[in-house]
């Protein structure tokens, strides 16, 4: 108890006296009544008949308004005045006085705890209406369950000298009525002029028009000079038209355009599409806006958000956490429900992913869909999710516009000094149904009773400046017709627009790449490495600091390595480190991120060694040369989804880098499977987003049982098109090392599904020379360079691990009638080399396709469907649901039958 001192400490005998030079100075017996209160408890309880009962009586009642105080800024917000449209649910117990021991009486006497609020001594009253206005009125908020005393202390302080509000000037007031002028007036438009067409109405929650101008306007005047933003398709447009300045004629010109310019066959729906712009704020100020493309998936963009804000803060260096910031925009239902937004918020303080606090703002119409929120969580708010964090949780009446604005504005200093999430719950409503096509009275039919009569935010502020005498409401009829006849001119110009046009996104980043095609992707660079500049790299990454202790297996990892060099042997392990170290050497940022990447799930990796003594880390490829590009990997949390968005939101921001994320085991990839459809796979053909993100998936049957064996292989081939990535299973060190390599030298970017070995790792067929590291570049396909063309009855096409088993059974049986060739890039299919292969040779009476996988899994049916012209057969596993068994015995027994039928002389 010394924290209570002095009062603790004291006999009861002085506390009369003490108590008389409390009220008179609070700071004179110690640092806050809390903590005044709790020496007095203290005497009391241990001298219970000695404290005076006047002091009782006195001290009672200034602690009860202490614990009054203390309950509105707990609970107040359970109370407040936010939800424009629907009565607030009741919470017990209430704030009334009496549950509090109080009397009506007592409303008048003086009270000196009136001190911890700022007001000095003050009648009870006052002391309420004083609460009631901070924290009962359009601005909920909850923070006291924050575990920093200085955050609390920082937001209390903030709140409580304002009560929750600002007197705003005639010029800034003028300034919000012109945003919910462009916010209201843009809805109505396009709700007259494209009748019953889809549009995800932001009508009900305009005033996130303003705040989002308050955002960026506050942030820039805090140092922010880059703002990126995920939202989904409900404001969308409205967004993009008043916020990022998308021209208004090409967002109509998207309601009925018919094709697109640059040959885009596909495209996407107008509210998913991305936009960026330097807009200039009222100060001067030139601000980068980026809004992300995203899909439907609600919440899938927000991962992706943080990871490009973090690959931009790193690109900056010193300062990036102050000068680029997220904007998050949830509705409702999905950051209530969607697990995504957990997976992102838990990321949000770790050192590999955090960004510096990023804005979530909650446009809350009370439904999802049509879905009632009472239905739609457990939850008190559908905010609760921030309490993981102990991040701050604003709720705002979405009507006030003034309270929103205020919010925002605490918000962003909050943002810039403690660099910490905060949340803004926008209590709004949503005027039409889910679409506008849709009809919202089926399942809330009182609700929507209601709205139909309810104003709209313009016109609600609209009647507040006339009352103040700032904007008459003739004068206010009249900007909102003159608006009104300049989107009717703006739609006359889209008519003049003959094509649609999808601008590029991140175009200044990507501007020296080429636009991916059957010709530049086979255009392999060369990536090999002078001999001298590898055995330095080589040496560099071997060595660990003189005089630091480490666990005694790491010495012999070091040995090993090193005699791996002397002997010109180099495994897997050594071919990754040598393509990272090269390539930092060469100036491009290298990041590896996913559980247990440092180690590696099969411990062949070690790019991180723990100091014996500590839980510091060595990283060797930090230190390969002076001025060489950052070399970052990370142990991530347990998560796909959050990690693989957040990884391509990386690689987005850094084309000039090679960014990758590894799954634990390949068909851990499934659980981010949004990720890799609506973006790896398809963002390309959608918006025209290139990105050059590696995906390394452990990949192999070996017997582990049907979670472990197979990266599923047959997904992404089914998802290849139109050369939007490139699947590959490389089989040696060396080709791994060019793979790498040629993903960050060639001119295009585009996403790489690596199928990476399990047992391969440490397989002592698996070795390349220091020579193969130094000549060519990565090999699509591997010849037989053992077979004799003239002698060749049966030619063989394999693919990953399955090799080693057959090219050992080769060799056992002297079968010189087989060719082994290995397609190390299923995708794009080097359909010419293999043809050529197949004309080599041509003696050849079978050919066959041989895998491990099951014939309805794995590269069969793409091979077959993109090769049957060549009379291809296939020996593979039986056709099964579950990629594969349980038992050992019997996947070794269905191994062997594979490499018997190969090795058969009867036709297959």
């Amino acid at each position: 108890m010394d924290n209570i001192s002095p009062v603790g400490s004291i006999e009861p005998s002085a506390l009369e006296e003490i108590y008389q030079s409390f009220l008179e100075d609070p700071d004179s017996v110690g640092k806050s009544w809390q903590q005044f209160f709790a020496g007095f408890e203290l005497a009391r309880k241990s001298y219970p008949q000695k404290v005076p009962a006047r002091q009782i009586e006195g001290l009672d009642k200034e602690f009860t308004i202490h614990n009054l105080i203390h309950a509105y800024r707990q609970r107040g917000h359970l109370f407040t005045k936010t939800n424009p449209v629907r009565t607030r649910r009741k919470y017990r117990p209430t704030l009334d006085i009496e549950n509090f021991g109080l009397e009506k009486p007592d409303l008048e006497k003086t009270f000196r705890i009136g001190t911890e609020i700022g007001i000095g001594p003050a009648k009870l009253k006052d002391i309420i209406q004083f609460l009631e206005d901070t924290y009962c009125q359009s601005v909920g908020v909850e923070y006291v369950y924050m575990r920093n005393p200085e955050l609390v202390k920082w937001l209390q302080q903030k709140m409580e000298s304002t009560r929750n509000s600002h007197d705003f000037s005639e010029k800034k007031r003028k300034h919000i009525f012109y945003h919910l002028k462009l916010a209201v007036g843009f809805e109505n438009f396009i709700h007259k002029k494209f009748v019953g067409q889809k549009r995800f109405s932001l009508e009900g929650a305009e005033t996130l028009i303003p705040s989002l101008d308050a955002v960026i306007e506050h942030g820039a005047g805090l140092g922010i000079s880059e703002f990126i933003i995920g939202m989904a398709h409900r404001g969308r447009l409205n967004v993009l038209a008043n916020i990022m300045q998308k021209p208004y004629e090409n967002i109509f010109k998207e309601f009925y355009g018919k094709e697109y310019e640059d040959d885009i066959e596909l495209g996407d729906v107008k509210y998913h599409l991305g936009y960026e712009n330097v807009v200039t704020t009222d100060s001067g100020k030139k601000v980068n806006l980026k809004l992300m493309p995203n899909p439907s998936h609600l919440e899938a963009v927000a991962p992706l958000v943080q990871g490009m804000v973090r690959s931009r803060i790193d690109s900056i260096g010193e300062g990036g956490y102050q000068k680029v910031a997220p904007i998050i925009i949830h509705g409702d239902a999905a950051i209530a429900a969607q697990g995504v937004v957990y997976e992102v918020i838990q990321m949000s303080q770790l050192d590999g992913y955090k960004t510096g606090g990023t804005i979530h703002l909650i446009i809350n119409n009370q439904v999802g869909f049509t879905t009632n929120y009472l239905d739609a969580r457990s939850s008190t708010y559908c905010t609760d999710v921030a309490k993981v964090t102990r991040s701050p949780v604003f709720h705002v009446n979405g009507d006030d516009v003034e309270a929103l604005i205020y919010t925002v504005r605490l918000a962003m200093e909050f943002r810039q000094e403690f660099h910490n999430d905060v949340f803004i719950d926008i209590l709004c409503y949503r005027k039409y149904g889910h679409n506008e096509s849709d009809e919202p009275r089926f399942t809330q039919p009182l609700l929507y009773k209601y709205i139909a009569k309810h104003p709209n935010p313009r016109d609600i502020y609209s009647e507040k400046l006339a009352k103040l005498n700032i904007l008459s409401k003739e004068e206010g009829r009249k900007e909102i017709i003159d608006f009104d006849k300049y989107l009717e001119g703006k739609y006359d110009d889209s008519k003049k627009i003959e094509k649609l046009k999808i601008r590029e996104f991140l175009l200044k980043e990507y501007v020296q790449y080429e636009k991916p095609s059957a010709t530049n992707l086979s255009n392999v660079p060369e990536t090999g490495v002078a001999r001298d500049v590898l055995t330095n790299i080589a040496n560099k990454i071997l060595e660990v600091p003189e005089g630091k202790s480490f666990f005694k297996k790491v010495t012999r990892i070091l040995s090993d390595r090193r005699m791996m060099v002397l002997d010109d042997r180099l495994d897997w392990a050594m071919g990754e480190l040598l393509a990272y170290g090269s390539l930092v050497n060469e100036g491009h940022r290298v990041r590896v991120s996913g559980q247990d990447s440092e180690r590696g799930t099969f411990a062949h990796r070690h790019a991180s060694f723990v100091f014996e003594d500590s839980d510091k880390k060595y990283f060797p490829l930090k230190h390969v040369s002076e001025g060489q590009a950052p070399f970052c990997i990370y142990n991530s949390l347990l998560s796909e989804y959050g990690v693989l968005g957040f990884e391509y939101g990386y690689a987005l921001a850094q084309p000039n880098g090679l960014t990758i994320w590894e799954a634990q085991f390949g068909d851990f990839h499934n659980v981010a499977q949004v990720i890799i459809d609506q973006f790896i796979a398809s963002a390309y053909e959608k918006w025209g987003l290139m990105n050059g993100l590696a995906l390394f998936l452990p990949h192999g049957y070996e017997g582990q049982g049907p979670e472990h064996s197979s990266a599923r292989i047959e997904r992404f081939l089914t998802l290849a098109a139109n050369n939007n990535m490139q699947v590959v299973v490389p089989t040696t060190p060396a080709n791994m090392f060019h793979l790498l390599r040629r993903q960050v030298k060639w001119k295009v970017r585009i996403p790489l599904i690596v199928f990476t070995p399990k047992s391969l790792l440490r397989h002592p067929m698996v070795v390349s020379k220091m020579k193969d590291f130094t000549d060519g570049a990565f090999r699509e396909l591997i010849d037989d360079h053992y077979a004799k063309p003239q002698n060749i009855e049966r030619l063989v096409f394999v693919s990953g691990r399955l090799y080693y088993d057959l090219a050992k059974r080769k060799l056992e049986e002297g079968a010189e009638h087989i060719a082994l060739v290995r397609v190390e890039q299923l995708y794009p299919i080097p359909a010419r080399q293999i043809e050529e292969v197949v004309e080599k040779y041509s003696a050849a009476k079978s050919i066959i396709w041989v895998q491990d996988e099951p014939e309805n899994q794995g590269a069969w049916p793409f091979i077959h469907r993109k090769l049957g012209y060549l009379g291809i057969k296939v020996v593979a596993r039986p056709e099964t649901a579950s990629p594969a068994g349980g038992l050992l015995e019997k996947h070794l027994l269905r191994r062997n039958k594979i490499l018997n039928t190969v090795f058969t002389k009867k036709e297959v």
